[in-house]
């Protein structure tokens, strides 16, 4: 019951990841979770493909150190509380989380990605200016 999950080390600079991202496009590998984490020095992203093995190889014949791990993929109901409960179970059997992220959902024919930026005004301004569409939070909250 267990899902293999691949992780890339990245230098943290400009451009990594969407040089990791660029790749994978090429290959027709698509990206269905990641996580990514970042030190001043680094980042591990950490990603669920649809082949997993294509993209160990093909990252790691572009110069990316990539290693692979076993996690769990749970369901949450989705509603209040329903992320407490499972966390409450792991607790009462002492189990720690190191980690945890989302998959992506689907909403009609897009899926929603939430990002952080060091300057979320000039980021906006770039969005918009190539017609992407930003979500306000009363949306994003309500899908």
């Amino acid at each position: 019951m267990q899902v293999e999950q691949i992780s890339v080390f990245l230098e943290n600079k400009s451009g990594r990841l969407s040089e990791v991202t660029g790749i994978l496009a090429e290959s027709g590998i698509n990206i269905r979770a990641l996580s990514l984490a970042d030190t001043s020095d680094f980042g591990v992203l950490r990603l669920i493909v649809d082949d997993k093995e294509k993209a160990v190889a093909t990252l790691k014949n572009n110069g990316f150190t990539v290693g692979k791990t076993d996690v769990v993929a749970v369901e949450v109901e989705d509603r209040p509380g329903g992320l407490h409960a499972i966390l409450e179970i792991l607790k009462n059997n002492d189990i720690n989380v190191e980690y945890m992220y989302a998959y992506v959902r689907h909403t009609a024919k897009n899926a929603v990605m939430v990002f952080r930026f060091d300057n979320v005004a000039a980021a906006i301004q770039a969005l918009k200016a190539n017609s992407i569409t930003i979500l306000d939070g009363s949306r994003l909250y309500t899908m």
